[in-house]
């Protein structure tokens, strides 16, 4: 008989996997309750699961750098649609 534990590691464990390959915690989530797992579940398998890979998720050592950069406020003159069909077809 598979015990409750047992049971959530095995629910975590396809998560992660299935996330690996793409798919999104709310696709997995539906499929598992369309397959007969409780909401209940599910919804504790997702929380462990997330919990898990928040834990491993490399720490930002580094603060990010930001650059500023100027920006010229001329804007360029904005030609209408029959000004660059004409454009088009002088060259």
């Amino acid at each position: 008989m598979i015990t409750n534990t047992n049971y959530l590691k095995q629910l975590v464990s396809y998560i992660k996997k299935n996330l690996s390959k793409g798919y999104t915690i709310e696709a997995l989530k539906w499929a598992l309750v369309n397959q007969g797992y409780s909401r209940g579940s599910v919804e504790k398998a997702i929380d462990i699961t997330n919990r898990e890979l928040a834990a491993s998720a490399p720490k930002l050592v580094e603060k990010p750098v930001i650059r500023y950069e100027a920006v010229d406020e001329e804007k360029p003159e904005k030609k209408g649609f029959w000004q660059r069909i004409a454009d088009f077809f002088k060259g």
